[in-house]
Formats: C-alpha cells, structure tokens, sequence
C-alpha cells in the first residue's frame, strides 16, 4: 500500500528570515515584532508572506505594506527572495531524503512530498517516523503541518485544512471518508473553479463525488475531476524525486517494461557495477543506495539499503538491493530503474586478494552485517560495549555492529549474571540484618528457597547522575548477593542500604539478574 507523507510549511518564507536574520519567533513569551514579506507591484508593496504573529494581527497577503503597518506599529518587513525560498525548499527536501525515503520531492511554494512507502520500518512505525520528522522540523524554527495518507492527493488536502498540532494519520483505505467533507478548495483548484463551484452549491468534496461529471466537465475542464481522482487514488499522481547535482547515480531505460524478478536482478547487477566505477573515480564508498522503480503508469517506487562501512563492491551492493526487489510491485511493467547512492563516506584503494586462498581470506563480516541488517533494520543489529560505571545497569551501552574501538570496563569484584531486567524490580526477602544473605525471596507471586549464596557486594551510587529510580538515588548503597535456590536457580539480589544505617537507603530489596 502507497503511503505519502505532505508536510505543509504555512510560514515558510518567514521562518526562513527568521533563521537566516537569527530573529526569535513569536512564542507567546518574547515580545517578538510580527515579521512580512513583501515584493514589488506597479509602484507599491504588497505583503508575499506573513508570519504567525502579523497573521494573528490581521494581515494577510497581497495586503499593501502601508495598510498593513496600520496594524501593527512596528512591523518587521523584508524583501521577499522567492528564488532563495525555492532553493531552501530543495535543501530541506534533500535532507528529508537524507533520513527518512527515497523519494522525496520540494512541494512549492510551502511543502514537501515523502513517498514514505516501506519506509516505516525504519522507525519501527509509520508514527514514529512522522513524529520524528514534526520534531526535528520545530527544531529547525519551522511551523509545520503533517499529513500521511494512501494519496498524495489526500495527504495535501489534509495537512492544509485539517487543523491540529500534531501529525495527522489517514489510515489505509480511509481516503474516501477523509475527503468528504473538506471543502472543494483542498482539491488543489484555481480560485475561479472554487469560487464557480460554490455558486453552484459544492461546498465540500462530497457533493462532487456523486454528482454526474458530464457538466461539471463541460463548464470547468478536465482538472477538476482529474484532481479529485487524483486524490481518491483513482489517477496515477506520482512524486518525482529530487536527486543532488553532484550525487552518484545511473540509470537504464527500456524499450520494452520489465515485470519478472529476474530482469530486475540482471539490472541491478549492471547498475551496480557502473556505480561502482563512478565510486572509484571520486574515492568514495557508499553507505546507502536507493534504487528506484519506475512504472509505465507514472508511479515510482523505491528500495533502500545500507551497508556497515564503504563499499563499492558490485557484486555485494548488487546483491543486498536483490534481496528487497520482492518488495517491488511492478504493476504494468518498469520502464526505467535508476540507482543512487545518497550517502557516500571516503574509500581509499586497496591491494586485490585475486591471489589469495580462500581460506587465507577469512570470514566477511561486513557482509554478513550488512545482510542482517537490512532485514531485520539498523536498530535492531548492534554490539555491547563496556562502560566505565559502578552501577550495572549503566556498565554496557550498545554501539553500532562494526564500530571500532570499546570503552573502558568497570572492575568488579565478583562476576555479573549473563541476563540482567531492564530495571530491576522488588521482592519480598526473609534476611537477617546487617549483612546475612537472604534465606527466601518471593518474586513475582513465587517463593524461592536459597541454599548457598555469595556476598555482599557493595556499591555506591554515582553522585555525579541525576536522581531517578529509588534504586538509583545518588549516594545510595546497594548490597548484592550471588544466590541459589533450591530449583536450581541462580539470582542477583540487592537491598538499597548497608543494613544499618537508614540514611543509606529505605532496606527495600531487588532482583536484577539472574545467572545461566
């Protein structure tokens, strides 16, 4: 299922002052002055764009700069740069194509595209995605309105005339529902084809999807249906993807579309390989490629890959895009595919092994890395590190699958269980006071019988952190006993204090791991 994201930016050009002038925003806080834009027209200025606050004051665009100063004293009003505001429109769609798909494209005069589609999982979900993406816009001093919908249509509509403060989600195949009752305007039409509509009595979308099309047709052309099926996902609307000047990328066109695994394979197999020569002329390695799709119908799609380190090998590059293409619909046929490589880091040139053995020449573990993540995703394929901590739970970190180099590890006196719980959770223990080992525990509605056990172990808390869970109050003394149990089992307790003192800690004991 197509899922396209539209990210409508209302002041646009005037946060865009406000970054480059380093200007604050109104935020209800600061006596910021309302800041406007403004171009030339016959002689006078009129307002091009405004921000929040000049919008809050009345003013509005295509207003003359001398009645809007009438509302507000000390209005802000700069040249408008219409060029400038494209092309940071173009930077900001290349960034989002950075970090969150493959296909993104400028939506001017205020927007982007995100064709997000299979891209999801990169988050773990579709609304972690569009959350991240509103997060690190607000970020950047951008107001910004968020739709993702089946359509690219839909998605416009909604984040244009749907209000809200967060992300807007149209589920899948709720278009229709979505769409009804928005006004004719969100259809993306001229204002005189809104304003012929409304005389005739369509005011929202609704009224049009069931009225006969002949006549409507008749009296405002073709765009107005091609629009509105356009949006419902009855006509083809694809996003054309924006690609940097100096990015490497190939391409190859068909005389006949391609449908079959196989031909896409074969393919990708020479794309690869001419991504490859580029790669070497400019001693670069990529890190990601995006292969691109494109349909006879107008549609593009997308795979995304990424490796642990540069690499400009065909054959492995080739071969990690061809375990995706079954993601690939390929509808009537493919009459193009173009490979990118997004994200490039330095590769110098090495010694060829086409000399050595095949067992001289080691397992390839970047290859395996590489594989592994891009099924299962990035997030969820790392290493543990040891970090310097006296606390346990702090003594790991995780790190990405090849990175070089580990911290420093915390010398402990006895040795730690192989599994530890995110956090350590309560039990009720039957010990004896100061340092006796527990004799019972209950944990977790069962009761546990201890035959032998080993310590304490005492820590302290690292005064330096903030105060968090009570077992992690700064200066607070934890105990650890080693214990086993009648079943067999073998656990980690703690109690918070030194069993003497109660302004070491409340005498409250834990389980917080437990040993193979």
């Amino acid at each position: 299922m197509r899922r396209v994201v539209s990210v409508y930016l209302p002041h646009w050009s005037t946060d865009r002052m406000r970054r480059k002038t380093a200007k604050p925003p109104p935020d209800g806080r600061t006596e910021a002055v309302a800041l406007v834009t403004a171009i030339p027209d016959h002689g006078r200025r009129i307002v091009a764009s405004v921000d929040a606050g000049a919008r809050a004051l009345g003013i509005a665009p295509g207003m003359t700069v001398t009645k809007a100063r009438s509302f507000a004293d000390g209005l802000d009003v700069i040249d408008a740069d219409p060029e400038a505001d494209l092309e940071g429109l173009r930077r900001l769609a290349l960034w989002t194509g950075q970090r969150y798909a493959p296909i993104v494209a400028p939506n001017p005069p205020d927007g982007l595209w995100l064709d997000i589609t299979g891209c999801a999982s990169l988050f773990d979900t579709e609304r972690a995605l569009i959350k991240d993406l509103h997060r690190r816009l607000a970020a950047f001093g951008l107001t910004a309105q968020i739709a993702v919908a089946d359509t690219a249509g839909c998605a416009h509509a909604v984040a244009r005339h749907v209000p809200a403060g967060r992300p807007v989600t149209i589920e899948p195949g709720d278009t229709r529902k979505a769409m009804a009752l928005l006004p004719v305007g969100a259809l993306r039409l001229e204002p005189g084809v809104v304003e012929g509509l409304r005389k005739l009595g369509f005011d929202r979308i609704e009224q049009l999807i069931g009225t006969p099309r002949g006549p409507l047709a008749k009296r405002f052309g073709r765009t107005l249906h091609r629009r509105l099926d356009q949006a419902l996902g009855s006509a083809a609307e694809p996003v054309e993807p924006i690609f940097p000047e100096a990015q490497p990328r190939c391409r190859r066109g068909f005389m006949e579309p391609l449908v079959t695994a196989e031909a896409f394979a074969q393919v990708i197999d020479d794309l690869a390989a001419d991504l490859a020569e580029q790669l070497v002329r400019i001693g670069k390695g990529a890190r990601r490629l995006d292969c691109h799709f494109h349909r006879v119908d107008g549609h593009n799609q997308a795979i995304r890959v990424g490796t642990a380190a540069p690499s400009r090998d065909p054959h492995h590059l080739a071969k990690l895009l061809a375990a995706k293409i079954e993601t690939i619909d390929p509808g009537h046929g493919i009459e193009a595919m173009t490979l990118v490589a997004p994200l490039v880091e330095p590769l110098g040139a090495r010694q060829g092994n086409g000399l050595e053995s095949v067992t001289r020449r080691g397992p390839d573990l970047d290859a395996l890395v590489d594989a592994l993540a891009n099924r299962l995703g990035q997030r969820h394929l790392y290493r543990t590190t040891p970090e310097p901590s006296a606390m346990p739970e702090r003594s790991v970190k995780a790190t990405a699958a090849l990175s070089a180099g580990c911290g420093a590890a915390w010398n402990a006196d006895l040795p730690r269980p192989c599994r530890m719980l995110g956090n350590p959770e309560p039990i009720d223990v039957t010990a004896m006071l100061p340092d006796h080992p527990p004799a019972m525990f209950i944990w977790r509605r069962k009761r546990f019988r201890v035959t032998q056990a080993d310590g304490p172990e005492r820590l302290h808390g690292e005064w330096w952190r903030d105060a968090g869970l009570e077992a992690e109050r700064p200066y607070a003394v934890r105990d650890y006993f080693q214990v086993e149990t009648t079943g067999g089992g073998r656990y980690w307790l703690f109690r918070i204090g030194d069993g003497e003192n109660p302004a070491t800690g409340t005498m409250r004991w834990f389980i917080h791991g437990a040993f193979a």
